[in-house]
């Protein structure tokens, strides 16, 4: 612990993570999920963590369904009776040995987990708790068939989700526990892929959010690095390009992009290895893993009346020190029509104004600022350019700064220092000698 970590300090460090947290409370509140985590997980010895986690979200009023997997339990069972399995372009053939141990292993599954959901020792983080759990023949499936000539036999895919039962058992306030497994009008009893399930219970329930805690941190770039963002349109060529991912992480990326297509409005990948992942992706602003969407996650866009409180936060601690002049709220809401942003899931993260002058043919770049938290990767840079292609649109020829202390950001950018006599007459009317502000004016190319 270091010496600067004093109680007081971690309690500040609390309440302000709990604040930060509030939106995504309310936000979740009374919205219908689906996590979908493999075998792996349940046989993880940290697994009644992930399930405090899961039990928080249900005490936090979230709709949940469960749809877990049981690969490696199928796999120890067939293993102890020396039996092979067999893959065929990534699908198990399940035949009648294999079903009783996909029965066998599922049903363990689900007793593990609900006792797991129904602890309520004192000690224990599920004190006091009372979830009650509903799993039923939720899936009507049929058989994936003959496939290049093979036969897989009980291996299926879903046909459909009863989507009425489902509900009413979260209407009950019941979290929904669904196995790998479906069944056929006349009887039979097919091994479903979790994903598959995941997917299709999503899309019938109109779920706000699909979740797959998978065994990896998520989609990784060439470099190594967690891309925290595919748009599904994109998920195709990215699997294309990448024919090293892992299978799992292959079948989450369809299936999620898939839901997303057919109406499911978020999808995230989450490595389920990391203590807590499941909590940072909903509950603070920037997640942990891979977030899948329809449209971009982030986009720059003209800023409207509602974003005044938005971009008042953010320009606030900015005109506190002095490097931007106060703006009032009414000032910013006469004015809003010259404001550009960068919006990040519903957050005001950058902005700028542009205050044309036409007949200097010259305009004032104002109020430029990025969320400390988000800094450092290129926000400023496209937000600078998407101006200066707003300014050419309007046959400006020339942008200029007024700027106290961020004079080096925009030289390193074109920008050339000025006197004052070579601004708008406008312009030099309202010029505030007590903030002494440095010129800086921009060619722009036509």
């Amino acid at each position: 612990m270091s010496k600067h970590d004093t109680p007081m300090r971690r309690r500040d460090a609390f309440v302000d993570w709990f604040r930060q947290a509030t939106p995504y409370i309310h936000a979740h509140r009374g919205r219908t999920f689906v996590i979908a985590f493999g075998g792996e997980a349940i046989q993880d010895a940290r697994f009644s963590e992930l399930v405090h986690d899961i039990a928080l979200l249900h005490g936090l009023g979230v709709r949940l369904v469960l749809v877990h997997g049981a690969r490696p339990q199928i796999e120890s069972r067939l293993a102890e009776q020396r039996i092979e399995l067999r893959y065929v372009n990534g699908l198990r053939v399940t035949d009648e040995t294999a079903l009783a141990c996909v029965k066998e292993a599922a049903g363990v599954a689900r007793v593990e987990i609900e006792a797991l959901l129904s602890m309520g020792l004192a000690s224990s983080p599920m004190a006091g708790v009372r979830i009650p759990v509903a799993s039923g023949n939720f899936v009507t499936a049929k058989p994936l068939g003959v496939l290049d000539g093979v036969d897989f036999e009980h291996t299926g895919v879903v046909r459909r989700v009863d989507r009425q039962a489902l509900i009413q058992r979260l209407d009950a306030g019941a979290v929904a526990l669904m196995p790998p497994i479906g069944y056929s009008p006349t009887g039979e009893v097919f091994n479903l892929s979790a994903a598959d399930v995941a997917r299709s219970a999503a899309i019938a329930l109109k779920a706000d959010k699909l979740i797959f805690l998978i065994e990896e941190a998520g989609v990784s770039d060439e470099q190594g690095a967690l891309v925290s963002n595919v748009l599904s349109g994109e998920v195709e060529a990215l699997l294309s390009a990448r024919p090293d991912l892992s299978e799992d992480l292959a079948q989450a990326l369809r299936a999620g992009a898939d839901a997303c297509i057919q109406g499911v409005r978020r999808v995230h990948l989450i490595d389920r290895r990391r203590d807590g992942a499941l909590l940072r992706e909903l509950y603070t602003r920037d997640g942990s893993g891979t977030l899948i969407t329809g449209q971009p996650y982030e986009g720059l866009r003209p800023a409207r009346v509602e974003d005044v409180a938005g971009i008042l936060d953010l320009l606030r601690p900015l005109e506190d020190r002095g490097v931007l002049v106060r703006r009032s709220r009414e000032r910013l809401e006469t004015e809003i029509d010259r404001f550009w942003l960068v919006e990040r899931d519903g957050l005001v993260v950058a902005c700028a104004a542009l205050y044309p002058y036409p007949a200097g043919s010259m305009g004032e770049l104002a109020c430029v600022a990025v969320h400390p938290e988000y800094r450092n990767k290129g926000r400023g840079d496209r937000l600078l350019q998407h101006m200066e292609q707003i300014a050419r649109a309007r046959g400006l020829r020339e942008l200029f700064v007024l700027t106290t202390q961020t004079s080096q950001w925009f030289q390193e950018r074109g920008f050339r220092p000025a006197t004052l006599d070579a601004l708008p007459m406008e312009k030099q009317a309202l010029y505030n000698w007590r903030r002494n502000s440095l010129v800086f004016i921009k060619s722009l190319a036509l």
